[in-house]
């Protein structure tokens, strides 16, 4: 952890075992002061295929507490007395049976993906001071997810709502340059909790302004889940008396630990999908539609980027593909937000600092009107009375 957090609970062998669901098969655990745990299964010798998908699943399920560090888990197996152990094969001995396929849809058990699943959105706990949590995701890297997060943040800003901004992207931040506060520190309240960075009428918080930029994060999984997570709750987005409007986080690329983090501890508003036209990235597309679908995070739809590039003439030309954003939104079920085409003076205003959304003109009325539509969507969620979004002309 990154600065100390107050009233860590406890991991105990009651509180793993409980996880796991009490099974027979779990001889023991062991816990370390550094929060690593082993895990002692008894397995039958003579289903060691069963045995190894126990581990697998008693890894992922401990895994998944709070304070866990690490998790290894070890095989022990006994044989019945007077049970003789099966000769091995001579080395010299080959069968010559058919190769084996490696088939596709390999899967946990139903019982391991229940165990996982993360909580339904009305039982995770709201973070007081923050209204509506707004996902930004590509199971892709560079398709312009970071462009996206930091406009759409921007044109709420103008409208005159109290936004922040998360990012959650641990490995490769880039908000802080894209706001044009790289050099920025977060100060702290004297309950020791961090005050978001002001920048455009947007708070913001980065990993990137609690680390040597040009220091590799070399994090396992728990260390990144802790500083996500610490970074939404201990952190002064708002009161209750005066919340943030709208909370917009930025994750990384891809369908691991960041996002799972997400879904089973934040309660999440919905999301928003980024691709460009081209087949590699839509084939991500659908995993990330997918994991969204089994965390039960609402799909707003999906943004296109790159869509296309215009030169001097007027004329377009599909350099990353075309159409594959629409076709990808249609076999999800899902509207296509916007195409965004590749635009020099966008990439100009995030390398410099400065969004293309908080500068009049035509880069602005596009992000205006995709966030006119996140807005209207988001309130379309709502089942309860909510804080309107509502844009003015």
């Amino acid at each position: 952890m990154f600065w100390d957090k107050k009233d860590q609970k406890t991991l105990s062998e009651d509180t793993i075992r409980q996880s796991l669901g009490s099974p027979d098969w779990l001889s023991g655990v062991r816990i370390d002061e550094s929060g690593g745990v082993t895990l002692i299964i008894e397995a039958d010798p003579n289903d060691m295929e069963r045995a190894e998908t126990l581990k697998i699943e008693a890894e992922a399920r401990a895994m998944s507490l709070e304070g866990v560090t690490d998790v290894k888990a070890v095989l022990t197996a006994q044989r019945a007395p007077g049970e003789a152990t099966p000769a091995p094969k001579p080395a010299s001995l080959k069968t010559h049976t058919s190769p084996r396929r490696v088939r596709k849809g390999a899967r946990l058990s139903e019982e391991a993906v229940n165990q996982g699943q993360p909580q339904q959105a009305a039982q995770i706990a709201p973070i007081p001071g923050i209204s509506r949590i707004l996902v930004i995701a590509s199971a892709k890297g560079g398709v312009g997810k970071s462009t996206v997060s930091v406009n759409l943040a921007a044109s709420f800003a103008k409208q005159g709502l109290r936004v922040g901004l998360l990012d959650a992207d641990i490995y490769g931040p880039s908000i802080p340059t894209m706001l044009g506060v790289a050099d920025a520190s977060p100060g702290t309240t004297p309950e020791n909790k961090l005050v978001p960075v002001s920048a455009h009428g947007i708070e913001t918080l980065s990993i990137g302004y609690l680390t040597d930029p040009d220091s590799p994060m070399i994090w396992r999984g728990p260390i990144v889940q802790s500083a996500i997570t610490q970074m939404l709750n201990d952190a002064a987005w708002g009161t209750p008396e005066n919340p943030l409007d709208l909370l917009i986080i930025d994750t990384p690329p891809g369908t691991g630990e960041a996002q799972l983090t997400l879904a089973q501890r934040v309660p999440v508003s919905a999301a928003v999908i980024v691709t460009t036209p081209q087949e590699v990235a839509l084939a991500d597309v659908r995993r990330g539609a997918a994991m969204f679908a089994k965390t039960h995070v609402p799909v707003l739809g999906i943004i296109e980027t790159m869509s296309w590039f215009e030169d001097p003439a007027g004329n377009r030309h599909a350099i990353m593909g075309e159409g594959g954003g629409q076709k990808m939104a249609q076999a999800l079920g899902l509207p296509l937000l916007a195409q965004i085409p590749m635009l020099q003076s966008i990439r100009e205003g995030g390398d410099r600092g400065e969004p293309a959304a908080s500068v009049p003109g035509p880069n602005a009325e596009l992000f205006t009107e995709i966030a006119r539509d996140v807005a209207l969507s988001l309130d379309a969620l709502q089942t309860k009375k909510a804080p309107e979004i509502i844009f003015e002309d």
